[in-house]
């Protein structure tokens, strides 16, 4: 049987693999999928609910042994990897609670002469396609909701990072194993074949819903391909998040508030602080303080507890970080700290926390999403509307503001061009939130109560009793 290696970023060796089932395996999936789906749907809310709450119990039990899995196969730090595990199995303990919240409603009609009647329910067999960079998290927020909305689900990982998920499978089964109800309910695909599997999939009648975190380019091709069969489609796309920091800002906080944003898993987030404006009177004391933060970061395998700084995923990944980097500085843009490989690690696919001044407005640094630990600072003027070139960009996934004045900072967030907006916080993500961006960074919502109408259909009744 054809396999998948799973590399370590770290060393960029194999040490472990999984079935590459490629389109026969996803076939099989669907098929499992659609055969539970008419029990699972019927399986009364209370019971989905107690399926999920004992999945969040099984994980937190495997903190330990799921948090080492992503590290080995993804990169990111060991403490980071524990705090993914804790957010991931909370999508499960806050959907086991949505489960039995799926109210409709009964009113009476305006005009009189009946009432209307709202039910939801489970939109049916659901795709799901997750990225490498957060494994466990980016698949309890999709799997959460569809199993409490009462759908059953394909579900296809990132090639890099399948090992997580095939935990997370297990973990599922026993769960619904413990329930009396059929593990069908919960289906993995593991294939290399993206392309191939998706479009089986997508052309299968028996898929009703598309559910799908990576890059505003793929999602636009699978927009295409749903959009043959009608799908409900939740897309959440790629961002280039601004980070405005005003000059009455809390220095400290602001300064916290970027190295979360900015360098959380790596820089490897669609949530990353990406593009710095700094009023211009605090831009040189705020660029240097971030530029002795980031220096003062440990740089090496994720394993080692005093990592804060691992490898990009691959090579692909660290040849993108140094290309946009090389035509920054080729601009004309400055190297405050950072700029290239550590040069105590010979191996992995590792670069140095990386801040930049004086950073052209042309420079692709601003234009692309850099997913890596690089930071560009560009000044603006006080009174300049730095709102406006926040905006200027494609994406709108989330924003950040830092401000000493809290009704200018919720001003400013409102008129920002994003689904989320972070003021004077570097991390916005929770489960009971709604999260998601606008423009080219995507369609609806996860998380909260939102993340579960994602996967029901709102059927109404006219009923004259």
């Amino acid at each position: 049987m054809a396999v998948i290696e799973v590399v370590d970023p770290s060393t960029e060796e194999a040490f472990a693999s999984v079935p590459d089932v490629g389109v026969p395996g996803a076939v099989r999936a669907v098929d499992a999928a659609a055969g539970a789906s008419s029990v699972w749907a019927d399986t009364p809310p209370r019971t989905r609910s107690v399926v999920l709450r004992r999945a969040y119990e099984l994980m937190v039990e495997r903190t330990e042994s799921l948090a080492e899995t992503i590290v080995r196969e993804n990169g990111k730090p060991i403490a980071e990897a524990r705090g993914e595990v804790a957010y991931a199995a909370e999508f499960f303990r806050w959907f086991s609670e949505e489960a039995v919240r799926m109210h409709g409603s009964v009113v009476e009609a305006p005009a009189g002469g009946g009432k209307q009647m709202v039910l939801l329910q489970p939109v049916g067999v659901s795709y799901l396609i997750t990225p490498w960079n957060f494994p466990a998290a980016m698949l309890t927020r999709k799997i959460g909701p569809a199993l409490a909305a009462g759908c059953t689900v394909v579900a296809k990982p990132a090639a890099q990072t399948p090992l997580t998920a095939v935990a997370i499978e297990a973990i599922l089964h026993r769960a619904l194993a413990e329930a009396g109800v059929p593990e069908a309910v919960v289906n993995l695909v593991t294939s290399s074949d993206a392309k191939g599997v998706t479009a089986a999939v997508l052309g299968d009648p028996r898929v009703r819903k598309l559910s799908f975190t990576g890059s505003t380019e793929v999602g636009r091709l699978l927009l295409a391909q749903a959009a043959e069969r009608v799908l409900n489609c939740s897309m959440e796309l790629g961002g280039n998040a601004p980070f405005l920091v005003f000059a009455d800002a809390d220095m400290d906080a602001a300064v916290a508030g970027a190295m979360v944003a900015k360098l959380r898993h790596n820089g490897e987030t669609c949530t990353a602080a990406n593009r710095f404006f700094v009023e211009a009177p605090v831009a040189d004391e705020f660029a240097g303080r971030l530029a002795v933060a980031m220096a003062e970061l440990p740089v090496g395998p994720g394993l080692d507890p005093a990592t804060r700084l691992g490898p990009l995923i691959d090579a692909a990944g660290l040849a993108k970080v140094e290309r946009l980097v090389r035509a920054g500085v080729d601009g004309g843009a400055r190297v405050l700290t950072g700029g290239g490989r550590p040069a105590h690690l010979e191996r992995g696919w590792f670069h140095e926390a990386t801040v930049l001044t004086d950073v052209p407005p042309d420079s692709p640094l601003l234009a692309e999403e850099v997913f890596g630990p690089v930071a560009s600072i560009t000044p603006f003027e006080p009174g300049e509307d730095v709102v406006a070139r926040a905006n200027e960009v494609e994406h709108g996934l989330i924003a950040y503001v830092f401000t000493g004045d809290v009704g200018r900072g919720l001003a400013v967030a409102e008129r920002l061009e994003a689904g989320m907006v972070g003021v004077n916080k570097g991390v916005v993500s929770d489960p009971a939130a709604p999260f998601g961006g606008v423009k080219q960074s995507g369609l609806g919502r996860e998380g909260g109560h939102e993340g579960l109408l994602a996967y029901t259909e709102a059927k109404y009744i006219a009923v004259d009793w």
